[in-house]
C-alpha cells in the first residue's frame, strides 16, 4: 500500500523533515534526519525508475483528483532517470557533510545548513516529477531559494554576494518562466503537461503560444548556465561551502536542463520547437560557444573551484548541443551527459572540499606538492578530471562519444571536431593542477602527510569509482539514457 505513494512520498518526506531539523537544532541529529531522507528518496528514486523503464509511465493524482484537474505527478523513463541522479548526489553528498559542515560552516549553523538542503532536494525532486507547469514553478523557486540560502553560508563574505546575484538573475529567469506558463494558460485553459501537449498542436500559429515558448526557454536557459546567460554560476559555486558546490554542481543544473527538455520534446513537441521555431541551430550555436569560451576561460583561472564552474558551463553546452541535434542518439548524448557530468563535477568538487578541510585554500598555487601531503586527494582530482576530459574507460568518455556519432550521424562532421578540440582543452587546466600537484615541491612548513578525514574520502571515491565503473560497463546508463531519449521523441510523457 505504501509503494503506491512513492512518487509523492519521494518530494513530502524532505519537505516535511526541513523544519524537523530547526527543532531538533544539534548538528548530529540534524544530520541524522537529513541522511535518513536523503537515502530513503534515493531509495524510492531506484525503485521506480526499475518500475518505469519495465512497466511504463506512471501517473500519481495528488489528493485522488484526477488529471488535467488535478495536480499530477507523472514519470517516465526521463523524469525518472534525472531524479535518480539527483537523489544518489544527495544521498552521497550526506555522507559527506557533517566534517565539511563543521570546518566550512559551523556546527552553531549547521541545523540551517540541513533544512536548506533538505528544501532544495524536495524542489529539485519537485521539478523533476511533477506534471504540472505551475508546480513546477513552485518546486523550482522553493530550490531556488533554498540555494540562495546555501551558498550564503559560506564564511568568505563575497558568498553574500554570490547569492545576492544568484537571487537576481534567478528572479530573472523563474519570472520569465512563470509569464510563459501564464500565456499558455491563457492560449489552453490547463496547466497539466500531458494535456498542455495534447491541446497545443491545434494552437501553434497563435502568437501567445509562440510568445510563451520564447519566455520559458529563455527563462529555463537562465536557471540552467546556458552561455551568455550562465554570470550566477562562477561565483555561486566559486565561494559557496564546498558540500553545497558539490550539490548543486551535480544537480541544479542537471534538473534545468531536463526541464527544458521537457517543454521542447514533451509539451510543444519537437515539430514545433525544431521545425515551425528553428530552434536547432541557435541552440547548438550557443553551445558550441559555451564549449569553448568557458573552457578558455577556466584555463586561466587561479581558484581551482572556478576553474571548475567555468568546466561547468562548458559541459552544459555538451548537453544542449546533443538537444540542438533533434535526434534519438543526440538526445541519448544529453541525458548520458547529465548522468556522467554529475558524477565527475561531484567527485572534483568533493576533492576541493578534502583540500579546502586541510589547507583552508583551493588556490592553484597551494596545490604544490599536494601529492606527497594528500595522495588519495589528489589521485581522486586526477580521476575525476580524467572523466571529465573523456578519457576511455571513464564515463565522461561514453557521453562524449555518444555524442560525436550523434554529430556523425548528421553529418556534421565539423561539429564533431569541435567536440573533440574543447575536449582537449580540459586537458590544459585539469593539467594545470595536477602539475602543482605532483610536479611542485611541497613548502618546507608542509612536508608531512596529513590525508582528508576518511569521512570526506570515502564519498568522493564513491563517486570516483562510478566514474570508473559506467566508463566501463555503461549497459545500464546508456540503456536508460535511450530510453528517455526515444520516451521524448517518440511518445507524449
Amino acid at each position: 500500500m505504501l509503494a503506491a505513494h512513492f512518487p509523492a512520498l519521494q518530494v513530502v518526506l524532505p519537505l516535511l523533515m526541513a523544519p524537523v531539523c530547526v527543532l531538533l537544532r544539534g548538528a548530529r541529529l540534524a544530520w541524522l534526519a537529513a541522511l535518513a531522507v536523503s537515502w530513503v528518496a534515493f531509495a524510492i528514486a531506484g525503485l521506480l525508475l526499475a518500475e518505469v523503464l519495465i512497466g511504463g509511465p506512471l501517473s500519481y493524482a495528488v489528493g485522488g483528483w484526477a488529471p488535467p484537474w488535478g495536480i499530477e505527478i507523472r514519470l517516465d523513463a526521463v523524469n525518472a532517470f534525472v531524479a535518480l541522479i539527483v537523489a544518489a548526489i544527495g544521498a552521497i553528498v550526506m555522507l559527506y557533510a557533517p566534517k565539511s559542515v563543521e570546518r566550512e560552516i559551523g556546527n552553531d549553523r549547521a541545523y540551517l545548513f540541513y533544512t536548506a538542503y533538505l528544501l532544495c532536494l524536495a524542489g529539485l525532486l519537485g521539478v523533476t516529477i511533477t506534471g504540472d507547469a505551475f508546480n513546477l514553478f513552485v518546486f523550482l523557486e522553493i530550490s531556488s531559494l533554498s540555494s540562495y540560502i546555501l551558498i550564503s553560508l559560506g564564511r568568505d563574505r563575497r558568498a553574500l554576494y554570490a547569492a545576492y546575484q544568484y537571487l537576481i538573475l534567478g528572479t530573472i529567469g523563474a519570472t520569465l518562466y512563470l509569464i510563459g506558463v501564464g500565456l499558455l494558460y491563457q492560449a489552453t485553459g490547463t496547466l497539466n503537461l500531458a494535456d498542455l501537449a495534447q491541446r497545443l498542436p491545434a494552437l501553434e500559429d497563435v502568437r501567445g503560444v509562440r510568445v510563451a515558448f520564447a519566455f520559458l526557454t529563455v527563462g529555463l536557459s537562465l536557471k540552467l548556465a546556458l552561455f551568455p546567460l550562465h554570470l550566477w554560476l562562477p561565483n555561486a559555486y566559486t565561494y559557496a561551502p564546498s558540500v553545497v558546490t558539490a550539490f548543486l554542481a551535480a544537480t541544479a543544473t542537471k534538473v534545468a536542463v531536463y526541464a527544458l527538455l521537457r517543454f521542447l520534446f514533451t509539451v510543444f513537441g519537437a515539430e514545433f520547437s525544431f521545425t515551425v521555431l528553428p530552434m536547432g541551430p541557435p541552440l547548438a550555436v550557443l553551445a558550441v560557444l559555451a564549449m569553448f569560451t568557458a573552457s578558455i576561460v577556466a584555463i586561466f583561472q587561479e581558484n581551482v573551484k572556478r576553474m571548475l564552474a567555468y568546466s561547468s558551463i562548458a559541459q552544459i553546452g555538451y548537453m544542449v548541443l546533443g538537444i540542438s541535434l533533434v535526434t534519438v542518439e543526440g538526445l541519448t548524448a544529453s541525458i548520458l551527459h547529465v548522468f556522467n557530468h554529475a558524477l565527475m563535477k561531484g567527485a572534483l568538487f568533493l576533492a576541493m572540499g578534502c583540500v579546502f578541510y586541510r589547507i583552508s585554500s583551493v588556490h592553484i598555487d597551494d596545490f604544490a606538492g599536494l601529492a606527497k601531503r594528500m595522495p588519495w586527494t589528489a589521485a581522486a582530482f586526477v580521476g575525476g578530471g580524467l572523466s571529465l576530459i573523456g578519457v576511455p574507460l571513464t564515463a565522461g568518455f561514453i557521453s562524449k562519444w555518444y555524442l560525436v556519432l550523434a554529430a556523425l550521424e548528421r553529418n556534421m562532421w565539423p561539429v564533431a571536431a569541435l567536440i573533440v578540440i574543447s575536449s582537449l582543452l580540459a586537458v590544459i587546466y585539469v593539467w594545470r593542477v595536477v602539475e602543482q600537484a605532483y610536479f611542485r615541491p611541497p613548502p618546507a612548513d608542509r612536508d608531512v602527510r596529513e590525508e582528508a578525514p576518511l569521512s570526506l574520502l570515502i564519498p568522493t571515491w564513491i563517486l570516483v569509482a562510478a566514474n570508473v565503473y559506467f566508463g566501463v560497463d555503461a549497459g545500464l546508463t546508456t540503456s536508460a539514457a535511450g530510453q528517455a531519449a526515444q520516451t521524448l521523441l517518440g511518445s507524449a510523457p
